[in-house]
């Protein structure tokens, strides 16, 4: 046997896949560091309120969040390789669109509509498509480590986009974005298959039927091959219907909305801005939001590993309870220097940011079976319009009281519901036989 030939079985072609969606999630994940960096200088330059601007980023938020269900079937229609592409090339033309704009409205074309549907397209559905379309075991490690892609985008560019933002302006920031997104589409066109049929090959952990078996369930319920021969909006919205019908889907829909809110929505959008009216320089800021992103990727990844050995529902009441006690505390550590308060709540706060991912898309798996993946896209869409809920709210707080403060407490009271919620699930949420495509 050749050494290429080794090689080729020692990898699997899955984990080439694996890396180049990492790689676009990362390059996607720029402008979600950039809101909450851009929104003062922006301010001062053209006399905007935080009011204005926070609804900028709640439509981008909104259309991230709806677009996803969407996106997912559309995956399923017309191939990863081709949503993704299409996904990355709409967020680096909004991104660079930014530097022309003079009127508030436009500020809503392009952080909203342009790039909104470009990262709503390129949600977490995606990481959760390619793990279920790819993968057969280690699901949730590869979700976690998908999922910690967008994290690695903010710890990338937020350093960058801040020091930018300063010196020479929030325009070239804006530029930096758009290369970022736009450098890895030759990656996806080349390396980033639609599904293991493409290669030849199976899902990873999957081994080939015994002549004369029956063809293997996970073969049997590839989500893009089932996906191509329905209509992806009519697919969504069937999917949709189906799921609405099971008490799990709305306890997911109710978690995952308030962690939508706690996360991208306030801290994600307000943090920067609350940390300048304490007095912290914003490089400082944005640095702390970078060590936030490098707990990140470690807490993702370990939720990951976590959610393929324990029950899911715990762990998200857990995760839950911990945001909700770190977001308590917030407005008790922000001051103009660094404290080691500060620190403790970052690297919390980081492990934290979106460990519920995995086991989320995991109930959704084991409880919805082939739909679990648009499934997930729709309980991502509640994420997102807690998220814009959030962000607009808050900047309203913030216009209306001089300050962030009731927005943090009232995060914190959100996330314990969200934990009770979680630790409630159904039992069986978790053990269930997947529900057919076709089932009512």
């Amino acid at each position: 046997m050749s050494a290429t030939e080794t090689t080729r079985r020692r990898l699997h072609p899955a984990w080439i896949v694996a890396a180049v969606a990492f790689l676009a999630l990362v390059g996607a994940a720029g402008f979600r560091a950039a809101p909450g960096v851009l929104m003062v200088p922006l301010q001062q330059e053209f006399g905007w309120s935080i009011t204005v601007l926070s609804a900028a980023v709640s439509i981008n938020l909104v259309l991230f969040g709806l677009t996803a269900p969407f996106a997912a079937a559309l995956m399923e229609r017309f191939g990863i390789r081709a949503v993704t592409a299409t996904a990355l090339v709409m967020i680096g033309a909004g991104s660079a669109l930014t530097v022309l704009v003079t009127q508030s409205w436009q500020i809503l074309l392009t952080w909203g509509l342009l790039i909104g549907l470009g990262t709503g397209s390129m949600a977490l559905v995606f990481a959760a498509t390619i793990a279920n379309t790819w993968f057969s075991k280690s699901r949730g490690l590869v979700i976690g480590i998908l999922t910690a892609g967008s994290a690695a985008g903010q710890l990338v560019f937020l350093p960058f986009i801040a020091m930018l933002a300063q010196d020479p302006g929030w325009r070239q920031a804006s530029l930096l974005i758009a290369a970022g997104a736009l450098a890895v589409v030759p990656l996806v066109l080349k390396f980033l298959k639609n599904s293991p049929a493409d290669v030849g090959a199976l899902p990873y952990g999957e081994t080939a039927p015994e002549e004369g078996t029956a063809e293997s369930p996970a073969a049997a319920a590839d989500p893009v091959e089932s996906g191509r021969s329905s209509n992806a909006a009519v697919r969504a919205l069937q999917v949709l219907k189906r799921a609405s019908k099971v008490r799990t889907f709305w306890a997911l829909v109710a978690g995952f909305a308030i962690c939508g809110a706690t996360t991208n929505g306030l801290i994600g959008t307000h943090f920067i801005p609350s940390a300048h009216d304490h007095g912290m320089p914003e490089t400082t800021a944005a640095g702390l939001l970078a060590v936030v992103g490098i707990f990140d990727i470690l807490g993702t990844i370990a939720s990951g590993w976590l959610t393929d050995r324990y029950n899911p529902k715990i762990l998200l009441a857990v995760y839950y309870q911990f945001r909700g006690i770190g977001l308590l505390v917030l407005p008790l550590v922000l001051s103009a220097t660094v404290q080691p308060s500060m620190i403790v709540f970052v690297v919390i706060y980081g492990l934290d940011w979106v460990a519920t991912v995995p086991p989320t898309a995991a109930i959704c798996r084991k409880t919805f079976g082939t739909d679990g993946s648009v499934v997930f896209g729709w309980v991502f869409a509640a994420h997102q319009l807690g998220a814009a809920a959030a962000a607009l709210g808050a900047g309203a707080i913030r216009d209306a009281t001089g300050q962030y403060t009731y927005a943090w407490f009232g995060a914190a009271a959100m996330c314990t519901i969200a934990a009770v919620i979680s630790a409630t699930i159904r039992k069986d949420a978790g053990a269930k036989e997947p529900v057919p495509v076709g089932a009512a």
